[in-house]
């Protein structure tokens, strides 16, 4: 990477970074282009430089932690042997990570970056398959063994994240609900969704 790279990739890091402290502190109505660009102190044409947009700032950031959520349930798949473990470790690792980094996965989950994925749906789905490959392919090996149900596999994939991400959505808006208790019970009822 050139220095100048170097530099841009500084800036926009720096840019998300003060961007998920402003959300954290003052929701997605704090979260203004002129509030980034006073914690920042990167000028708002760099920020439209790097992101296009504010809804570009929200978007790089939910991708930045998705990105982060996927490397782990990836390096919990490699830990087990057999799908059942392997769904489990993905249950309890996405539980864990909401649990852990709750405003990040609060703004992951938030219907302005929901909306801003379903409006720029194409332009997204080529990196989002590429974070979920590993996923999809570990989901293919065990199913091609015969350890999941014959199903195609993005109904796999909604059976497995689905209610996991349900549960996040209602834990991070409402917090009415044991998340440890979830940890506990979810990835074995999960795993009976989707064993053969």
């Amino acid at each position: 990477m050139s220095p100048k790279q170097q530099r841009g990739a500084a800036t926009a890091a720096q840019v998300l970074d003060r961007a998920l402290e402003i959300y954290a502190a003052d929701g997605e109505a704090g979260l203004t282009l002129g509030a980034i660009t006073a914690a920042s102190g990167v000028s708002a044409g760099s920020i439209y430089h790097h992101f296009g947009s504010l809804p570009g700032v929200l978007t790089a950031l939910a991708q930045r932690w998705l990105a982060r959520l996927l490397e782990e349930m990836t390096a919990a798949l490699a830990q087990v042997d057999d799908a059942r473990a392997g769904v489990q470790a993905v249950v309890r690792v996405y539980l864990r990570f909401i649990q852990a980094h709750p405003d990040a996965s609060r703004l992951m989950h938030s219907a302005p970056v929901d909306r801003e994925a379903m409006a720029r749906a194409a332009q997204l789905r080529g990196s989002q398959e590429a974070r979920l490959a590993p996923l999809a392919a570990w989901l293919h090996a065990h199913q091609e063994a015969g350890e999941l149900a014959e199903l195609p596999l993005p109904v796999l994939e909604s059976l497995i994240l689905g209610p996991v991400t349900g549960l996040a959505r209602r834990w991070l808006s409402l917090g009415d609900v044991d998340l440890d208790a979830a940890v506990r019970e979810m990835p074995e009822r999960i795993w009976r969704s989707v064993s053969p």
